[in-house]
């Protein structure tokens, strides 16, 4: 199968390609490098340097024809989005339509978009936890209108043109190779900070929750969708909520930088809960969550100290 992986040189989409590549399949990467590091492209991948917005894409799909597409190129920053959102809307809908419209174009043999988007952003503080994919999304953010703006034309591109699709609504990804310096992903943060001898501010009073889902769990969500024959709307996440005191702690024993608590003002329009239902997932993918949250931020550490050459 060829596929292709947009932001195959960033976090879950280079340890998506690295899967794809050794279960055999051909593997395709679109990617600015904006957030993405080369050191993360596989070099049995085909690599086009290339943002998702520029018109020259469509030489891509027309040369490589890919059966699957991994959306997984996206402007990430909620606090960007807010500050821009036009700029944001650039990324995130219209480069998110011209590869759908790329992609409709080309003759290919199982044709299917998969699209990684977002749960916690879109079901904001739910009523219902975990919450489960039918619960009403109104996003309070650019980012994750943006998100749901793609969920719905892929929805009016598989009623029209027969587009088969998944879309992916993740909980709070962790794991090896997530970006320690940008604005989301509170495990990478406190790593990177722990390990570079900068003391963690937690926002806040810390006892905002979050579902974290480790990102080999979530590639192996991915790898299901290609593989079965669903079309839809799917949560991934572990249906556990889990404290960012929780998380700074267990960080700070498999550190072992004993560093105290330091708790700073909260950020406005954050959201106290969020976990996601993942019933319809096991039901229609097999999917449920092999990592725990004690392995997955084992191997987490043990990625960033391995990374700033340090040991247990």
């Amino acid at each position: 199968m060829k596929t292709l992986v947009t932001g195959g040189a960033g976090f879950i989409g280079s340890n998506l390609t690295d899967r794809l590549i050794r279960e055999g399949h051909k593997v395709v990467i679109l990617d600015n490098l904006c957030t993405g590091k080369k050191e993360h492209l596989n070099p049995k991948a085909i690599f086009y340097n290339i943002d998702i917005q520029n018109p020259g894409i469509y030489r891509i799909f027309k040369k490589e024809k890919p059966d699957i597409v991994f959306h997984c190129a996206a402007q990430i920053d909620i606090r960007k989005s807010v500050a821009d959102p036009v700029e944001d809307a650039k990324t995130n809908i219209m480069g998110s339509l011209s590869l759908i419209e790329n992609f409709i174009k080309i003759k290919s043999k199982n044709k299917k978009f998969i699209f990684i988007s977002t749960g916690g952003a879109l079901y904001g503080d739910a009523k219902v936890i975990p919450t489960p994919e039918d619960y009403p999304a109104y996003p309070l953010s650019p980012y994750g209108v943006a998100k749901l703006t793609i969920e719905r034309y892929l929805n009016y591109y598989h009623k029209v043109f027969g587009l088969n699709y998944v879309v992916l609504r993740l909980a709070n990804v962790y794991g090896p190779r997530q970006n320690s310096e940008g604005e989301a992903g509170v495990v990478a943060i406190f790593c990177g900070k722990m390990l570079s001898g900068v003391r963690p501010i937690i926002n806040g009073t810390g006892n905002k929750t979050r579902d974290f889902v480790f990102v080999q769990d979530v590639v192996e969500a991915c790898v299901l969708a290609m593989r079965k024959n669903r079309v839809g709307i799917l949560n991934i996440g572990t249906s556990k909520e889990t404290t960012i005191n929780t998380i700074f702690r267990k960080l700070r024993k498999l550190t072992g930088i004993n560093y105290e608590e330091i708790h700073g003002p909260d950020k406005a329009g954050e959201q106290k809960r969020s976990c996601l239902d993942f019933k319809k997932a096991k039901k229609e993918l097999g999917w449920t969550p092999k990592y725990n949250l004690d392995k997955g931020l084992e191997i987490t550490v043990d990625w960033f100290m391995n990374k700033n050459n340090k040991k247990f």
